[in-house]
C-alpha cells in the first residue's frame, strides 16, 4: 500500500479573494445587486468581464448583460463583445463551470503548488469560499486523495472528487434559487392579500408573498423608471413594504424588518402611505426598546396623517419611557380626543399622574375652573 502524504494548503487557499477585489471596483456593490453575488464571482472564475448591463426592472431576467471572455494567449487582440439576457447568461456561466475535467496527479514536492493547485482544481479552489469552504490539508496515496477543510468553522473530511461533485451541487442550486426568485416579478396584486394575512396574524404568509420584493425594489429605485412611477404605484409598493417589515420583525427578524421599513419610506415620500409606514416603523423601535429613537418616527406619522388612534398612544408610551411626562400627558390628550379608551393607555396615564404628583392635580383643577 502507497504510502500517504499530507500537503498543507496554506499557501494556495484563497480565502476572501472576492471581498478584496470588490475594494478596488467601484460598481463593484451594482454588479452584485443586479447580477447576483455568486454570479458576478462565477464571472470572475471564468474569465467573463462583464462591460455593460442594461436593466429591465419589469423583467430582470431579460436584463442585457454585454461581457467579453479572456482567450489565454490572445491578450493583446481585441476580445468580441457578447450579449445575453441575464437569464442566460448564468445559465452560460452555470454549465462553464459544471464541465467535469480530468484530475491530474497529486505533487511530487510540497514545493510544487502550481502541480497542487491544478491537483485539486483552479475553480474550486477560488469556489470552496463562495460555500464556505477554507481548504486546509490534501492527503493523497497517489491513486486517491482527500481534502481535509473547514466548513463554517466545523472540520470535515471529503474525497476530492466528492468534494468537487458537492461544489457543483451548490451551483447548480444557486442557479435554481435565482430562477425561482426572478419568477417572483413585483406582483402589486399580492398587496391585498398580504394585508388580509397580516390583520389575522399569518406573517410568515405575509413573508411568503412579498418577501422577494426587497431587493429588485432597492435597485429599481435608483432607476429613472423608479424615480418617475405615480404617487398610486409609489403607494402601493410602500404598503407592501410596510407589511413584509413588519412581519419580519414580529417573526423575531429585527433588523432586516427595519431595512425594509426605511425602503418603504423612501417609495412613500409625503404620500398616502408614509404616515402608516413611519408609525410601523416607530412602534418597531418602541418595542425594540429604543424609546428615543422611536419619537421622531412617530411626530413623523402624526404630521403625515397617519391613523390618530394608532399613533398617539404609541408616541405617549414613547413619551413615558423617556420619562418626558409633560409630553406624554399632551399625547394622551390628543389619544382620547381620538376616540382611544382610557382603559389602552391605563400604564402610561399611571405613570403620569404618579410622576406628576400636585402639579398634574393643580393643572387639572386649573382646566376645569376655567370650562366653568
Amino acid at each position: 500500500m502507497a504510502k500517504e502524504r499530507t500537503f498543507s494548503l496554506s499557501a494556495i487557499r484563497t480565502d476572501g479573494w472576492f471581498e478584496r477585489i470588490g475594494e478596488g471596483i467601484g460598481s463593484f456593490q451594482a454588479l452584485c445587486d443586479i447580477v447576483g453575488e455568486s454570479f458576478f464571482a462565477f464571472s470572475m472564475i471564468t474569465g467573463v468581464r462583464i462591460t455593460a448591463l442594461t436593466v429591465d426592472r419589469r423583467n430582470p431576467d431579460n436584463t442585457l448583460v454585454d461581457f467579453v471572455i479572456a482567450t489565454p494567449g490572445e491578450e493583446k487582440a481585441e476580445p468580441e463583445v457578447q450579449r445575453l439576457t441575464l437569464a442566460d447568461f448564468r445559465h452560460r456561466l452555470v454549465a462553464a463551470l459544471l464541465t467535469e475535467d480530468a484530475v491530474p496527479t497529486p505533487p511530487e514536492r510540497d514545493t510544487d503548488l502550481e502541480a497542487l493547485q491544478l491537483h485539486i482544481g483552479v475553480r474550486y479552489l477560488l469556489l470552496a469560499p463562495l460555500y464556505g469552504y477554507s481548504l486546509q490539508k490534501l492527503v493523497t496515496d497517489g491513486k486517491s486523495s482527500r481534502l481535509i477543510v473547514h466548513h463554517d468553522g466545523v472540520e470535515e473530511t471529503y474525497d476530492l472528487l466528492e468534494f468537487r461533485a458537492r461544489v457543483r451541487a451548490q451551483i447548480r442550486e444557486e442557479l435554481e434559487r435565482a430562477t425561482e426568485r426572478n419568477r417572483s416579478a413585483i406582483d402589486l396584486t399580492k398587496v391585498a392579500d398580504a394585508e388580509v394575512f397580516a390583520q389575522k396574524g399569518e406573517h410568515a404568509k405575509v413573508i411568503s408573498l412579498l418577501g422577494t420584493w426587497p431587493a429588485p425594489l432597492a435597485i429599481f429605485l435608483r432607476t429613472p423608471e423608479g424615480q418617475m412611477l405615480t404617487p398610486d404605484a409609489r403607494g402601493l409598493i410602500a404598503k407592501g413594504l410596510g407589511l413584509l417589515g413588519t412581519a419580519c420583525i414580529k417573526l423575531g427578524e429585527q433588523h432586516q424588518g427595519e431595512e425594509v421599513l426605511r425602503l418603504a419610506v423612501q417609495y412613500a415620500h409625503d404620500g398616502a402611505a408614509a404616515g402608516d409606514i413611519f408609525r410601523r416603523l416607530g412602534e418597531a423601535m418602541l418595542e425594540d426598546k429604543r424609546s428615543a429613537e422611536a419619537v421622531g418616527p412617530l411626530r413623523r406619522a402624526i404630521a403625515l396623517g397617519a391613523p390618530p388612534k394608532q399613533a398617539w398612544p404609541l408616541l405617549a408610551k414613547a413619551f413615558v419611557e423617556r420619562k418626558r411626562y409633560v409630553a406624554a400627558l399632551a399625547c394622551v390628550r390628543e389619544a382620547r380626543s381620538a376616540g382611544v379608551p382610557e382603559a389602552q393607555m391605563v400604564e402610561q396615564i399611571r405613570e403620569i399622574e404618579a410622576s406628576l404628583g400636585p402639579a398634574l392635580t393643580a393643572w387639572k383643577a386649573l382646566v376645569v375652573s376655567r370650562q366653568h
